[in-house]
């Protein structure tokens, strides 16, 4: 069985929308684009490195038209790596419309996403979830994901959608390699999901060696 992962950008107060410019998310949101400033040398690493691997896409509607609209005309570019590999493998789009699926390699998943995530994490090693905010609300809420690969930018924002929004439910992450900071204050988190619900306990207990 292979692995559901979410690759997220966000701020320190955790709003992930439209990190990579401002047409991303045409809702009136004022900072569209808020990434592109904060990317280096070691983020570009990190960015390409956690595509190491994969061999399939899950996307939401919103992202894959944006992605569809782009990475077919970059083979032989300055991105050219990451092009390959978008177009190669297969793409995954969750959508209750009726999306353009003219990008090689794509379709559009049924409306019963669990069922439907389940079966593609049958079929490949490694999913990779990319942008897609809305989808991503649901698979946090449901626990169809495996790991977290959160990009926290230096930069609070106080208005946008959030990462984990409202229905998110509680669970427990494992912190799977050391932190790893940009120039920029970038930092990389990478988590796996962990069994169960977060303990509680009580700060003044004994074994915590509080007085």
């Amino acid at each position: 069985m292979g692995l559901i992962q979410i690759e997220m950008f966000a701020t320190l107060d955790m709003v992930g929308q439209s990190p990579g410019g401002p047409d991303e998310d045409p809702v009136g949101f004022p900072f569209g684009g808020w990434q592109a400033p904060l990317i280096d040398e070691t983020t570009g690493a990190q960015i390409m490195g956690s595509y190491e691997g994969t061999d399939a896409l899950l996307l939401g509607r919103r992202t894959y038209d944006i992605f569809a609209g782009y990475w077919p005309h970059q083979e032989g570019g300055q991105d050219n790596e990451i092009a390959e590999l978008f177009n190669r493998v297969p793409k995954y789009v969750a959508s209750r419309g009726t999306p353009d699926l003219s990008w090689k390699g794509s379709t559009r998943i049924g409306d019963d996403l669990a069922a439907e995530v389940r079966g593609i994490r049958e079929r490949h090693e490694s999913v990779k979830v990319v942008g897609s905010l809305n989808l991503v609300q649901t698979l946090l809420r449901e626990r169809l994901f495996d790991r977290l690969h959160l990009w926290v930018h230096p930069i609070v924002l106080g208005v946008g959608k959030q990462v984990f929004g409202n229905g998110t439910v509680p669970a427990g992450l494992t912190l799977l390699e050391p932190p790893v900071a940009a120039p920029s204050g970038t930092v990389f988190l990478r988590y796996g999901l962990a069994e169960g619900t977060p303990a509680t306990g009580d700060m003044a207990a004994p074994d915590r060696g509080v007085q």
